[in-house]
């Protein structure tokens, strides 16, 4: 649009009117009429401008104010909510877009609205939170224009405005233990208890249909006359310690996130049910250093410092220092233990580091490596190839998908459990494991 000043454009409307006069104005040559009718049009539109431009709305007569969401996840639709506020005595037309966001997509680029003389009126816009970690709003830059629609005037409204954005947990939610276990607390029970291998004794019952021979109690049985077996319940109160790498190996993208960001959505997940188990969680975060580092602790409070801590870590470009993780781990944790580390240490330049220090820690606690896998991968092999490109897809896909077989199972013969999961699935996946841990007792 041509500026006709600091804040003042012609609309498309007014663009629109002179070309109708210029197209007028050709046809002179051949119509009598045209050059008066052109002439009159003209004069017709300038004075529209210029009553537009004295009676139109002031830039005091238009407020803006924005409305963001409490809490924002990763990969998670949001609304963004505007209130327009018109104090002038005549409807105005507003259209409004964000400035760019780093961690947040805005999925229309303008909104447009009438909004009535005296009054206000709210829209919400949807947006997409792309990239975890803090950031900001600035500026919410804006037009608006009378009914008569020949001049924009066009005004930023600065709105600063901090944000963070938080890792996806709606695992945690969707996860179908936790609902029983939710019914169970508003009906009394606040402990979790699970039939199986626990390592606490809870109490005696008569056998039943499915339970394991090994549960029998054969001294109540001998003296109630009754099959006894022991209902044991989970131990409490033990301590789960998360590792995640943050050098180069996680800095990789699987579709539209990077390797950290799944790891540390499925670390928090993962916290998020031990805490609900009594279990105190900690975190050692690193690359070439030790970045962030959080002893276990129980409380919810804690779970949320936890999460504030590891939110807005981003993935290094440098090798990490497994040696000193590990090292550090093993002078921290006194007590037997749960060792989690997210990583991707299929290299066998990472891997022979990563082994020699892992079966040392495993000597003391239990260590579960959690790998990431790319869908994208499994799809090559699941189809038949056709063409040279498939089988050359193919080629590298298999070598890939040995690669990792290689080496989970190097880490499996030194007594290390593995998780090689899809990456969308590595929260349930990790879930899962832990609970198997703990009902088998093997804290």
């Amino acid at each position: 649009m041509a500026n006709i000043g600091l804040s003042r454009w012609f609309s498309a409307r007014a663009i629109w009117a002179l070309v109708a006069i210029a197209f007028v104005l050709a046809l002179t040559p051949g119509v009598s009429l045209a050059q008066p009718l052109a002439l009159f049009a003209g004069v017709v539109l300038v004075a529209a401008v210029i009553a537009d431009a004295l009676s139109g709305p002031r830039r005091s007569d238009i407020g803006i104010a924005r409305i963001v969401p409490a809490h924002l996840s990763l990969r998670r639709p949001a609304k963004l909510r505007y209130r327009v506020e018109n104090r002038g005595m005549r409807p105005v037309r507003v259209g409004l877009f964000e400035a760019p966001l780093r961690a947040l997509a805005v999925d229309e680029d303008e909104t447009v609205m009438w909004v009535p003389p005296q009054s206000s009126v709210e829209v919400e816009i949807p947006a997409m939170a792309v990239a975890r970690g803090s950031d900001a709003f600035t500026s919410v830059y804006f037009w608006y224009e009378s009914r008569i629609g020949l001049l924009r005037r066009r005004a930023v409204e600065e709105l600063p405005e901090p944000i963070r954005v938080y890792p996806d947990l709606s695992a945690v939610e969707r996860y179908g233990s936790l609902r029983v276990r939710n019914r169970l607390i508003e009906a009394g029970l606040r402990r979790m208890r699970m039939r199986g291998a626990g390592s606490e004794f809870e109490s005696l019952r008569e056998y039943g249909d499915g339970d394991s021979f090994r549960s029998i109690d054969w001294k109540a049985t001998a003296r109630r006359g009754r099959v006894m077996v022991v209902q044991r319940e989970v131990e409490r109160s033990q301590d789960v310690m998360m590792l995640i790498d943050c050098g180069r190996l996680m800095t990789a993208r699987i579709g539209d996130q990077r390797k950290l960001d799944y790891a540390i959505t499925a670390g928090l997940s993962l916290a998020s049910i031990a805490s609900l188990a009594s279990d105190r969680v900690g975190v050692v975060a690193f690359a070439r250093e030790i970045i962030v580092a959080r002893s276990p602790r129980s409380t919810a409070s804690s779970i949320r410092a936890l999460t504030d801590a590891i939110c807005d870590i981003e993935p290094r470009f440098e090798q990490s220092d497994y040696a000193r993780a590990f090292r550090y781990v093993a002078n921290h944790l006194h007590r037997r233990s749960l060792v989690v580390l997210f990583s991707d240490v299929i290299d066998p330049v990472a891997q022979s580091t990563v082994l020699a220090e892992l079966g040392t820690l495993a000597r003391r606690h239990t260590v579960l490596c959690v790998f990431m896998n790319d869908a994208a991968v499994a799809n090559v092999l699941a189809i038949s190839p056709r063409t040279t490109d498939d089988y050359y897809r193919l080629d590298v896909a298999t070598g890939l998908a040995n690669e990792r077989t290689v080496a989970a199972r190097t880490l499996e013969r030194t007594g290390i459990d593995v998780i090689d999961a899809p990456a969308a699935k590595l929260s349930i996946a990790a879930i899962d494991e832990y609970l198997r841990i703990k009902a088998r007792g093997l804290l």
